[in-house]
């Protein structure tokens, strides 16, 4: 970055027609999201098995995580087997999520599945102060079934129930998570965006390595769990 990284200066008339033009294409890109979502609720769904995960109670059905509601959102978090602190990027992202109530009035729950047993995966969400309800996929294939395998997959799944059988209805991972984060599109409003190499930025912006402003799980459980 170059001590006079900044963007050029004109007037308000420049500047409004500029931002106008930019807002066409902002709003384009909304229609279009709106399009994918109208396809995406009009996708077949895969019957699943009756997989048992485990809970902070014990054994539980597939279909019981849903806590009865008819939808469920799954994160599958990653796992490393003997790690203090796991996935700063798993970490970091279900940290944000401390009041999901609102999807009551959608009949949907939203759970973190990790591949870490139970006893180690609910003393880690404490330990980083995280809100959500955390299941364990350790002694069941379901997460190497929808795509988060042991020793680092991660991805997100949602799931409809109808009684006690469960239809998969959508997958992504990678950077298709990004659109369930308040972050990305927070930082992406600011002038220098995410500041990392990968990204199409002016000459002279502030570019970094992938991932380098990612906050560490420490630092996440220091900012969610002060007291851990």
């Amino acid at each position: 970055m170059t001590a006079d990284a900044l963007p050029p200066v004109v007037d308000t008339t420049t500047w409004e027609t500029r931002l106008a033009t930019l807002r066409a294409r902002e709003k384009a890109a909304t229609r279009e999201l709106d399009a994918i979502a109208a396809e995406r609720r009009r996708l077949p769904m895969v019957e699943m098995p009756d997989y048992t995960l485990d809970g902070a109670d014990g054994p539980v059905r597939l279909a019981e995580v849903f806590d009865g509601k008819r939808q469920l959102i799954v994160y599958n978090h990653m796992w490393f087997a003997g790690k203090e602190w796991q996935c700063p990027g798993c970490t970091g992202f279900t940290s944000q999520y401390t009041r999901l109530e609102f999807l009551d009035n959608y009949d949907a729950r939203f759970v973190i599945v990790t591949q870490g047993p139970i006893d180690e995966a609910l003393a880690y969400k404490e330990r980083v102060g995280n809100r959500m309800p955390w299941y364990s996929t350790a002694n069941s294939s379901f997460g190497a079934d929808v795509g988060a395998p042991p020793d680092g997959g991660f991805a997100v799944n949602v799931f409809l129930r109808d009684g006690d059988t469960v239809y998969r209805t959508w997958h992504t991972d990678g950077r298709g998570t990004e659109q369930l984060s308040h972050s990305f599109a927070l930082i992406d409003l600011l002038p220098y965006g995410r500041q990392e190499e990968w990204q199409d930025s002016p000459e002279g912006w502030p570019q970094s390595p992938t991932y380098s402003r990612w906050a560490g799980s420490k630092d996440i459980a220091a900012a969610y769990n002060p007291v851990s």
